[in-house]
């Protein structure tokens, strides 16, 4: 499927007609027009310079300052190379009126430690730096994973729902931890306004435990389960952090796509069939791999894929935004992406070093994993 210019698809979502907005409450609040000065931060890739394009060519926004470690591609932009953990960015953002954290590492290849460290340590610094500059709001972005996948969760959840999520599933911490510390902000800092986006399943040049889930030969289904997917394409990940930099809304905002696809209609759509295994196997053999260093994602990862945990959107949609991407959509361009990528054995096949799979999406490497163990119960008996 051929996807219009990113640019264009956030410029469509911002300029929609909007007088009110909601605010962290839950009630409406009038916005005054004026022109932010915006800086973005992980500004160079990702998630991080779709909105940096999009910003400079908005007509709402006066000027954006972008920060990374390495400088960009968007020359209209004002650059600042630095890391983000640096107390000096607190001199980069004086003038700025908002900030859009965006530096954040969820490669599932970085060292835990190491991220744990940058991801939390980097939000700390800006927040911090941010107040010190009298920038009045400050925009993070975490996930929709917060809230956990559980048995019992609603569906969707409301965005003011309890966050359950712990500590077991790939970044999923570091998450929490940053929406700790944007809960603690305001009260540290008075008059300094948080705002944090939760995305629910990322796709568009994304690589995670979840999008790797659709490179297996099979779809792992564990016995049971009642899995939900929701995901949400940058594109309008991007346009909703427009919105927040635009201080059209505010609070705590989950984005997706309307609605969720049941795992049946996964399967049909996708064309790939279902491996059904007793949730002991499963998640025990993905604790395993992932104790061996077969593979990068915790068996955590594995319970996103099979409880609920999809999401309303009713704030963005209050405040006029919709996401131009359907679920049906964006899977179709997963699937895309991933055509030819198989992970077999945990690990993805025709790239040198090959990479582990993600363990919600190691089939192969989970049924072979188990075969190993039963294997070397019989060998033990037989001593």
């Amino acid at each position: 499927m051929s996807s219009p210019d990113p640019t264009v698809r956030a410029a469509r979502n911002a300029a929609a007609p909007l007088e009110k907005a909601g605010n962290i409450t839950g009630g409406a609040t009038d916005r005054p027009l004026r022109r932010p000065v915006v800086a973005v931060t992980g500004a160079a890739s990702g998630v991080g310079a779709l909105l940096t394009r999009a910003l400079v060519a908005s007509d709402e926004v006066k000027e954006v300052v972008a920060i990374d470690e390495r400088r960009g591609d968007v020359a209209e932009a004002h650059w600042h190379v630095l890391d983000v953990r640096d107390p000096a960015i607190a001199d980069k953002l004086r003038g700025a009126d908002v900030v859009v954290h965006l530096a954040l590492d969820l490669d599932l290849e970085t060292d835990a430690a190491a991220r744990t460290a940058y991801n939390v340590r980097g939000t700390q610094t800006v927040l911090t730096a941010a107040a010190a500059a009298g920038v009045h709001r400050v925009v993070l972005c975490t996930s929709a994973m917060v809230y956990g996948a559980l048995p019992d969760n609603d569906v969707p959840l409301a965005e003011d729902a309890e966050l359950r999520a712990t500590a077991d599933a790939t970044g999923v911490g570091d998450l929490l931890e940053i929406e700790h510390l944007a809960h603690r902000a305001p009260r540290a800092h008075p008059g300094l306004n948080v705002t944090v986006l939760r995305p629910a399943v990322l796709v568009g040049g994304t690589d995670t435990a979840l999008t790797r889930y659709f490179e297996s030969p099979r779809l792992l289904v564990v016995a049971g389960s009642r899995p939900a997917w929701q995901f949400c394409h940058v594109e309008d990940l991007v346009s909703a952090l427009e919105y927040a930099a635009l201080e059209k809304v505010d609070g705590e905002l989950a984005v997706g796509c309307d609605g969720w696809l049941e795992q049946e209609e996964v399967e049909e759509l996708s064309g790939i069939r279902r491996m059904e295994l007793p949730s002991s196997v499963a998640l025990g053999a993905a604790a395993r791999l992932h104790r061996i260093g077969l593979t990068p994602s915790p068996a955590g990862d594995l319970a996103y894929t099979m409880h609920p945990w999809v999401v309303s959107g009713s704030r963005l949609h209050e405040a006029g935004w919709r996401p131009q991407w359907t679920n049906e959509e964006v899977l179709a361009e997963l699937l895309e992406e991933v055509a030819g990528r198989h992970t077999v054995a945990g690990r993805r096949l025709g790239r040198k070093d090959a990479t582990a799979a993600g363990a919600a999406g190691a089939t192969v490497a989970l049924l072979g994993t188990a075969a190993l163990v039963r294997r070397a119960r019989k060998a033990r008996r037989r001593i």
